[in-house]
């Protein structure tokens, strides 16, 4: 007889609890739609605040929906930042908008859906096309890069869709045609006139303390053919979920060689980041 790993045998024992997921949701609700009016009033009135309200807000969600989140690694503080990361899904808007103050780069279809779309516009999200080539692709690239030349740091994921968190996908190496952006002299991390890259992993590593694998990281990572709402319901109802958030050294486009280049670079460090918190060892 096959043995059925623990992981899984573990899955049909954590409590999806209905109280909890609707307290949740409710408080996510009234406050999300309470400040709203709040961060679309600092879009035009105060240029600081549009950036800093959004990681308060992602700060208090994470609270909230039982995220919580370990930074490795040190940060590139500088402006602009293009930081590329692997995606497990939608949570991790919420995961990385708390520690980072930049806005998103994002699929087209987004912009439609509800309220998440609106929030995704509060956040001054990029939405681009996941199957873009010639004019458009170009278009989609010159936005990125007007966006990083004014001094705005954007988020990317570089794998164009959403993954189980078991390993990295190939990273699009157009998406990295924005890294060659002019900036003013001296604001790369390197003093350069070249946006700073840098690699972000993110992986789910712990539920309420106890290490998880494939099968319970399917109650975080949304992808594939998986319906929103009840993926969404079930994670409400879930305890406290651990997230790494691992930053890799930063690069820039020159000395790396180019796009496919750099694309290689962060997909390396990402990778092993990746492996390194699934594993569960100390990173160095």
């Amino acid at each position: 007889m096959t043995a059925v790993p623990a992981d899984r045998r573990r899955i049909r024992t954590v409590p999806a609890g209905p109280l909890r997921a609707v307290g949740r949701l409710t408080v996510y609700l009234l406050a999300t739609v309470a400040l709203m009016p709040v961060q679309w009033l600092a879009l035009g009135l105060a240029p600081r605040f549009r950036v800093v309200f959004p990681r308060l807000y992602h700060r208090f969600c994470a609270r909230l929906l039982g995220l919580d989140i370990r930074v490795r690694g040190r940060m590139v503080t500088g402006r602009p930042v293009l930081f590329v990361c692997n995606h497990l899904g939608y949570l991790d808007i919420t995961v990385l908008g708390s520690v980072i103050e930049g806005s998103f780069v994002a699929k087209r279809e987004v912009a439609g859906w509800p309220l998440f779309g609106w929030l995704a516009r509060l956040q001054r999200t990029v939405f681009v096309e996941r199957r873009s080539h010639g004019p458009t692709a170009r278009r989609q690239g010159d936005a990125l890069a007007a966006r990083l030349s004014a001094g705005d740091s954007l988020i990317l994921f570089a794998e164009g869709t959403s993954g189980d968190g078991r390993r990295v996908l190939a990273f699009k190496p157009a998406l990295f045609a924005a890294a060659a952006a002019a900036i003013p002299a001296g604001l790369g991390h390197d003093g350069s006139d070249r946006v700073t890259v840098q690699p972000v992993t993110v992986a789910a590593t712990r539920l309420d303390g106890a290490a998880i694998g494939r099968f319970l990281r399917q109650r975080y990572a949304w992808f594939g053919d998986m319906a929103l709402g009840p993926h969404l319901w079930t994670f409400l109802g879930l305890g406290r979920v651990t997230v790494d958030v691992t930053f890799h050294p930063p690069a820039c486009l020159d000395p790396v060689g180019g796009r496919k280049a750099l694309a290689a670079y962060c997909h390396r460090h990402v990778a092993q980041g990746l492996a390194v918190s699934n594993t569960g060892r100390d990173q160095a």
